[in-house]
């Protein structure tokens, strides 16, 4: 197995052109077209067996959907941009077409193409960018990066390049349009060579010689342009030439497109099929698709209590054979893939299964898996105690999914359900959510719930067979969701919505410069008598400055008493004592970088 990463969206380059920033001042950007090629290539790899039929599960390609989802995402926020600079670029048109077709939205296309066309098109070729000194006249070739605002300079006499109009007639060609092949044909034939035995050459690029840049600048279009030395006298442009032969292939109906994209990423999406020897592989976008969920329940009474109110559940018992995963087990399996110890290669970085990953099946080890996400974890912070903020998050992955979800089959979205998600305030949103699942439509999504047994038959099912190891390994241990044991004939008790009164007082009763110095024993006997979870904190605060985390309580170390009143002040919704707890015990946010990571692909700034 190999493992690909797939982090193109959030590392920025010097481009196809080799000059980073439009200013080539030595500054690196994120480009369109680098993302949009790493995507293509990635899609049309994944699953893919590098020996064929006699290959083996260790010699298959393996990208992570999740993440790699990200590059499409970042690729729609820069488009129809090339870069932060760039505000079109020729470097789009092998990007959007011939080879990559990296573009799912065909609006999108359209729109990228129209401008690259309308800006950049010209008499002999396309011009790479507006302003792009290379190649000109006035460009000082002893100097690595240009001056400030010297691009100025160039605005008028860029070199244009044929090759492009070569890319317009094979992009007319897959696309069945006859008459835009006809146009850049007519186009393409004035510019190229003849050779000494009259074989077509294909000049790199034309060029406004020094003496007629002023007028060229005046009067834009005006003068003749030279073609360079390479292309002609002897010197083929390798990448043209091959290109034209390419392209009049084509034209002539000489060979198909097919011919030359044996992958199909040409065909429209809604015609794509699986190609053979893959997995797990990409099919076309659903606009209509319905998310399968099962339902779990953390326990059996809390099975019974939701069952009062017509909510049908299962428990992890009740699923058996099949085992609920957490998200991070999954991670665990994944750092075997990819390993190699001949190449000095580790596995998969310790990173987190998103929506998409934890949406399929998968056979490890010869068990069936299901994976429940990431928003159901139960986290260290404060924050995943917000019942609301749980319900929205859901909504969100819903979404995520059913807009990016591009595999055959439907996705599985396990939902969930803990004992502590219906109590006091908290009941009525969640019961909401859950009879809306019932329902069938979750946040404008499609869904449709029933037992996890039932929904398996239509799932995308992952075989991780990486995991197969030597016996003279020790086999890796994972960990699966077990059901809350609980007192026979117990009940869940829903307590009351209205707050009672300590519940109210989120105030200490007590002032901090009043016990600082207090002796321990003093401090001791008044957290023994207080009630106050805020004075508590307060006093274990001091406590632990003075005495250390492991100094014992009546309910055991300092560390565990400030716990217990972390998670009763949050069950409580105490947010300014939840705060207070956190930081006594320097919880921090654990999904600060991937959330930051999602602002960034949909092409916001963040500044720390």
């Amino acid at each position: 197995y190999f493992f690909i990463s797939k982090r193109v969206y959030r590392v920025p380059d010097f481009g196809v052109w080799e000059r980073g920033s439009k200013y080539n001042n030595g500054s690196t950007e994120l480009h369109s077209s680098s993302v949009g090629l790493a995507k293509a290539a990635l899609e049309a790899i994944n699953g893919f067996n590098l020996f064929g039929n006699q290959g083996c599960s260790w010699s298959v390609i393996f990208v992570d959907l999740d993440a790699h989802n990200r590059n499409r995402q970042t690729l729609c926020s820069l488009l129809p941009r090339e870069s932060r600079s760039h505000n079109t670029d020729a470097a789009l048109l092998p990007c959007i077409s011939y080879p990559a077709f990296a573009l799912d939205d065909e609006a999108l296309f359209s729109q990228t193409l129209d401008k690259v066309v309308r800006k950049l098109k010209g008499k002999y070729g396309f011009k790479r960018f507006l302003r792009d000194g290379y190649r000109t006249s006035l460009e000082d070739p002893n100097r690595r990066y240009y001056k400030p605002a010297e691009i100025k300079l160039f605005d008028g006499i860029e070199c244009e390049f044929p090759i492009f109009f070569l890319y317009m007639m094979i992009d007319g060609v897959f696309r069945g349009n006859p008459k835009q092949v006809k146009e850049y044909q007519d186009l393409l034939t004035p510019v190229l060579h003849q050779t000494t035995e009259g074989y077509p050459v294909i000049p790199k690029y034309y060029y406004v010689p020094a003496d007629f840049v002023e007028y060229e600048k005046r009067n834009p279009g005006s003068q003749k342009r030279f073609p360079s030395n390479c292309g002609r006298d002897g010197k083929l442009f390798l990448w043209g030439q091959a290109l034209y032969i390419i392209a009049k292939l084509l034209a002539d109906e000489l060979i198909s497109p097919k011919d030359i994209d044996p992958v199909q990423r040409y065909v429209p999406l809604q015609n794509q099929r699986n190609v053979s020897m893959r997995f797990s592989n990409q099919g076309p976008l659903e606009n209509d698709l319905v998310v399968h969920v099962a339902l779990i329940a953390e326990s059996q009474r809390l099975q019974v209590f939701l069952n009062t109110y017509g909510i049908q559940t299962q428990t992890p018992q009740q699923v058996e054979p099949i085992q609920i995963w957490a998200q991070q087990e999954l991670v665990k399996a994944y750092f075997h893939l990819g390993i190699n110890e001949k190449l000095g290669l580790s596995g998969r970085p310790d990173r987190p299964i998103g929506c998409l990953g934890t949406s399929k099946i998968y056979r490890i080890l010869g068990k069936t898996v299901v994976c429940y996400p990431i928003i159901f974890d139960l986290s260290d912070f404060y924050m995943s105690q917000d019942v609301l903020l749980l319900i929205d998050d859901i909504k969100n992955a819903l979404q995520f999914i059913k807009q990016y979800w591009k595999m055959h089959g439907r996705p599985l979205f396990l939902v969930l359900i803990r004992e502590d998600n219906i109590r006091g305030s908290r009941f009525n949103p969640i019961l909401d959510m859950l009879a809306a699942f019932k329902k069938g439509i979750v946040g404008g999504v499609k869904v449709h719930v029933d037992r996890l047994q039932t929904l398996v038959s239509g799932a995308v099912v992952e075989q991780l067979d990486f995991l197969r190891i030597s016996d003279t390994e020790e086999l890796p241990e994972f960990k699966s969701f077990e059901e809350l044991e609980l007192p026979k004939h117990s009940k869940v008790k829903r307590q009351s919505s209205t707050p009672s009164a300590p519940e109210l007082d989120q105030h200490p009763d007590i002032a901090v410069t009043e016990w600082k110095n207090k002796p321990t024993h003093e401090i001791l006997q008044k957290l023994n008598d207080c009630s106050c979870l805020a004075s508590q904190a307060i006093l274990l605060g001091i406590l632990l400055k003075r005495e250390g985390p492991n100094f014992i309580t009546r309910e055991g170390t300092i560390s565990d008493h400030i716990e217990r009143v972390y998670r009763r002040a949050g069950s409580k919704k105490l947010w300014s004592v939840v705060r207070r707890a956190a930081s006594l015990l320097s919880k921090v946010v654990d999904s600060l970088a991937p959330s930051i990571t999602n602002v960034l692909v949909q092409g916001k700034q963040v500044s720390i």
